[in-house]
């Protein structure tokens, strides 16, 4: 399992919608220059797998995961992880008969809430989706 697509919208320095896409399955680098986002890539992946220590993304806090912290009018961080289980070996278990595993966690400042979405369909397909909550301070 290796992940084929993220999707990063709101979060930190992506202000617009921003799809990664054409990850190998055994080996990736993020390159580019000085301020161009590189380490908020790698903090997006975090972010969805289950960041709990905000200090790891460089943040005191979960509204600062929103793009300028919602002051542009953008008032949600979300990002969206694309997993590639066609390897039914290496698949969790309960999730054998899906090719892709999507999770979504989004920040919203209107919740207060962080959502968790794991769905094993296309994302734009929420209602076949598992939801979970945690709560933070935002």
């Amino acid at each position: 399992m290796y992940i084929k697509n993220v999707v990063i919208d709101g979060f930190k320095t992506y202000g617009k919608r921003t799809e990664i896409k054409g990850f190998n399955e055994s080996f990736n680098a993020i390159t580019g220059l000085n301020g161009s986002g590189k380490s908020n890539i790698l903090d997006s992946i975090c972010f969805v797998l289950g960041l709990s220590n905000m200090s790891i993304a460089r943040v005191s806090n979960l509204r600062e995961l929103i793009y300028k912290n919602g002051s542009t009018g953008i008032t949600k961080a979300s990002v969206t992880l694309t997993f590639d289980n066609t390897d039914k070996q290496q698949s969790p278990t309960g999730y054998e008969q899906y090719d892709d595993i999507v999770i979504r966690r989004e920040v919203n400042l209107s919740y207060l809430v962080t959502h968790i979405l794991i769905c094993t369909t296309l994302w734009l397909m929420i209602k076949y989706c598992f939801y979970f909550y945690s709560y933070s301070n935002l």
